[in-house]
């Protein structure tokens, strides 16, 4: 997708490998500070996740931002990431599955409120809610015989 530009952020064992094989619209940051992190979330179309994760906390991090995010569905993001709503997931991961989901992509179909309404329900302060909550009913449930 020449026409497209990808920033690519964070480093790893295949960083050199996948800078040398990159075409000219892929940018290649490194590592940079999280403050930089935020302003690029903030100034992207869409936030793309392409790997594995069990949780996977960027995605949730990029919906607070108010973006969509697009990600292999599998792991956390079948979570975190609601179809239509909040980003998209593709099937495979494969170059040519994620190119079929990046053309018919419109990021401007994704409302910010709902991207963060979705991360919110991720946040600390929901997890201390719920969890004190369910640790109330457990204390007011009858003792089993």
């Amino acid at each position: 997708m020449p026409n497209e530009k990808l920033v690519v952020v964070g480093d790893g064992r295949d960083l050199q490998a996948l800078q040398a094989a990159a075409p000219a619209n892929v940018t290649f940051l490194g590592r940079v500070p999280r403050a930089r992190v935020r302003e690029l979330v903030r100034g992207c179309r869409a936030f793309l996740f392409p790997g594995l994760e069990d949780f996977g906390i960027a995605p949730v991090e990029a919906m607070s931002a108010g973006r969509p995010v697009i990600a292999f569905a599998g792991g956390g993001a079948l979570d975190t990431v609601t179809p239509g709503i909040t980003g998209e997931l593709f099937a495979r991961q494969t170059p040519e599955n994620l190119v079929e989901l990046l053309r018919n992509f419109d990021y401007q179909a994704y409302a910010p409120d709902a991207c963060r309404q979705q991360a919110e329900r991720f946040s600390a302060d929901t997890f201390r809610r719920d969890l004190v909550a369910k640790l109330e009913d457990l204390l007011q449930a009858p003792a089993a015989t």
